[in-house]
Order: C-alpha cells, then sequence, then structure tokens
C-alpha cells in the first residue's frame, strides 16, 4: 500500500510540476503568443507523460489520474479498498506539483486560480478528453508499456489542441490547477463542471474498456 501511495504522490506531483511549469514557462517566453505558449505546454507535458508512465507503471500502474483508477476499480482491475489510497496520493500529489512549479518558478506558492473555463463546449470537451485518454490507455495495453506510455503521450500532446478545454481529462489535475493562477489555471467555481464531465466520459467509455479487458 506504502509503495502505491509514494508512487502516486510523485509521479502526479511530477506531471503537475511538467504542466504548471511548462505553462509558465512558456507564458513568459512566448512574447504574448498564446499559440505559441499552448504548444510548448502540450509538448512538455507530453515528453514528462511518457517518462512518468514507464518510470511508474511497474510501481503503482503509473494511474496519476482518479477516472484512470476508478475505471480500473469497476473492471475489477484493482481492489475498491486501495482506490482512496490512489485518488488521496493522486490529489495530494497534485497539489504539492504545483506548489513546487511555483517555488522554481519564484512566485507566490499559494494561488487561487482566476482562469476562466466554464459552458457547455468545455464540459463537452472534457468528456470526449476523457473518454479518448481511458481509450488510449486501455485500447494499447495489449502492446505493451512502452507502446501505451507512448500513446497516452501522444494522445494529450494532441488533445491540448484540439479540444477545446485543453484536455485536462483528470480531477486531480482540476483541483490542483484550481491552485495556480498562471497559464495552466482554471477558477475553483469552475472546477466541478470539469470534474463531473470527466465522470461522465468514464462511465461513457466504461463498456468499451470492459470489452478490451476481455480480448
Amino acid at each position: 500500500m506504502s509503495k502505491i501511495a509514494i508512487s502516486e504522490f510523485i509521479a502526479t506531483a511530477f506531471l503537475l510540476i511538467a504542466v504548471v511549469g511548462s505553462g509558465i514557462a512558456a507564458d513568459r517566453l512566448s512574447g504574448g503568443n498564446v499559440g505559441v505558449a499552448l504548444l510548448a505546454n502540450a509538448v512538455a507535458t507530453g515528453c514528462a507523460l511518457f517518462v512518468l508512465i514507464v518510470v511508474f507503471a511497474p510501481l503503482s500502474g503509473a494511474h496519476m489520474n482518479p477516472v484512470v483508477t476508478i475505471a480500473a476499480s469497476l473492471l475489477r482491475e484493482i481492489e475498491i479498498k486501495v482506490v482512496p489510497i490512489y485518488v488521496a496520493a493522486q490529489i495530494a500529489g497534485a497539489i504539492f506539483g504545483v506548489m513546487m512549479a511555483h517555488a522554481m518558478f519564484d512566485l507566490p506558492v499559494l494561488q487561487i486560480s482566476a482562469h476562466v473555463r466554464t459552458g457547455t463546449s468545455q464540459w463537452l470537451a472534457e468528456v470526449v478528453a476523457t473518454i479518448g485518454l481511458l481509450g488510449a490507455v486501455w485500447g494499447t495495453r495489449a502492446h505493451g508499456l512502452q507502446t501505451t506510455a507512448a500513446s497516452v503521450a501522444l494522445y494529450i500532446t494532441g488533445a491540448y489542441w484540439f479540444t477545446a478545454s485543453t484536455s485536462f481529462a483528470n480531477p486531480a489535475v482540476t483541483i490542483a490547477r484550481t491552485l495556480t493562477d498562471t497559464f495552466a489555471g482554471i477558477r475553483p467555481v469552475d472546477a466541478p463542471g470539469f470534474m463531473l464531465a470527466q465522470i461522465g466520459g468514464m462511465i461513457l467509455v466504461l463498456p468499451v474498456l470492459r470489452w478490451w479487458s476481455r480480448k
């Protein structure tokens, strides 16, 4: 249990360091060009995801995401009693990662985001983003860890651009990003809509995941 908690905490912390840290750096270096900043943010996040999945998958599965953990539980791939351990470690790690990113870039460690992200189109985007992410995870597992890691990393890199929400697809990430008033932030009031959409996406794709897991 401790191995799972520590692995998920560290992996999710580094994921948020990548997301928020690259967003800060991209925003500072892009000269106000939001497209360039988003591209840099997406590429950095995708690169980090690949490495984190390869490193931590043998230890905890490298979920880094409550919807991945809950889906795995509903598919009876992990015991339901370990779900709270995974989710608590993911949320705590995500928040810690945001704080570390702030510290590295000499920003106030504790922040509240004022970045507006709301509306039907963005909620729909989160449903689509989550379906695609879970599909990438379960749909590639038969091909080995390296393929799954690359597929997830490439999917998230692309989904930054083809979804209106920039593809959070992760409740722990969503919670943590309410605590950064930087490029990657989301207002706390907007977070519940994103998380409900993410859970909805998981529910919609679950029958497909169940079919894949039985192949």
